[in-house]
Formats: structure tokens, sequence, C-alpha cells
């Protein structure tokens, strides 16, 4: 398995040779320190915890200071669980282990979009506009029988919306800048510009 860290960038769009124009997503990494391994043994998984955006001294808590002082200071740690890895402790991974053509899937905190009705949050149709319908053309419509006196827990209702952790598999690496670590993925990827997210591919 294949992994790295980034930044999301701005979205743009790369032609092919046969001059398609293939919509993109810059992602800006930074190399990955291994800062731990878990093993079975010992942990009860197998893992390989990275580290990564280097920090000063003095933001970091003592106990990470101490168990990390020969590697740095980083603001941020992540666990990849990996069966069978030769990596060991200190090691540096940049992105030159991907290829063009890379399969991945990438992960990230979507975008928040506060308290949200049910149209724009679950896709409700809402009421007709017309026809004695005055003020609900937005409005959720019945939220259950009188019988249990109380709403079902999942019902479909308004609240807050965004700021999850989604996945989106099935992307593409179209072009890889090696030299200022710029990854260049088909299609739109979580989050906002500046989000940290995860870039993975299983092969």
């Amino acid at each position: 398995m294949k992994f790295a860290i980034g930044y999301k960038g701005k979205m743009t769009q790369i032609f092919t040779e046969d001059g398609k124009a293939v919509p993109v997503t810059v992602i800006y990494t930074e190399p990955l320190v291994v800062s731990q391994i878990r093993t079975a043994e010992k942990d009860g998984y197998n893992a390989v915890q990275v580290a990564f955006k280097e920090t000063k001294e003095n933001r970091i808590a003592k106990p990470q200071r101490e168990a990390y002082k020969d590697l740095g200071f980083f603001k941020y740690f992540k666990e990849f669980r990996l069966d069978d890895h030769t990596y060991q402790r200190g090691d540096k991974i940049d992105i030159d282990i991907f290829e063009e053509g890379d399969i991945v899937q990438v992960s990230g905190v979507s975008k928040g979009k506060g308290f949200q009705g049910v149209v724009k949050r679950h896709g409700f149709a809402g009421g007709r506009r017309s026809h004695g319908n005055k003020h609900h053309e937005r409005a959720p419509g019945s939220i259950g029988a009188t019988g249990p006196q109380r709403v079902f827990k999942g019902k479909k209702m308004a609240g807050r919306m965004g700021g999850d952790r989604v996945t989106v598999k099935n992307l593409k690496i179209v072009k890889i800048d090696k030299e200022n670590g710029i990854l260049y993925v088909s299609g739109a990827v979580p989050g906002r510009p500046g989000t940290i997210i995860e870039i993975v591919s299983k092969k």
C-alpha cells in the first residue's frame, strides 16, 4: 500500500496528448517521517505512524517532545494500517512511491455548511408553490405518527451539515511534480483549500 498526506489546493485542468481536458485537484504534499511502528505483539495491530509539518518545540506537549526529540518536532501524526512493510523508525516517505496513472482514494473533512434545512441537507423536494401553500415551500412535512409521542432517532430533519470525514474512491493521479511535491488528482476531493487530506493507493 502506498500513502501520502497533503493539503488541498485549487482545481484546474490538464490537457492530455489527444487534446482532452481533464479536471484535476492540486494537492501539495510534504515528506513524511516514520515516527513509530505498531506491531500486533505489542499493540494488537500492525501499523505505521507518520509525522508531518514541522513546528516549534514550545508548541509540543512535553511527553511528545521526549518521545520524538530525535526525529524533530511535528504538529500532526497519522497511522496507516499495514501488515507487510519494510519501514523503520526515522525513514522518510516522499511522493516518489507514486506513479502517474495510479488509482487512489482520497479522504478528508468536507466543508462545513452550518445549520441547513431538509431541502439542502437531505434533498427533499419541498411543498408545491401554489394553491394555498403559504410559507411552506421548503418545510419537511410530517415527522411521524402521533402514536409513539416522539420523533424516532435518525429521522431526516434540519441540522448541522458538512464537517464530516468523506472518502472519494477511484481517482486517478494524472500528473506528478516530484520536484515540488505536487500531485494532480482527477476530479474533486473533500474539503476547502488548505484541508489536510490523505491519499492512499491499495496497490
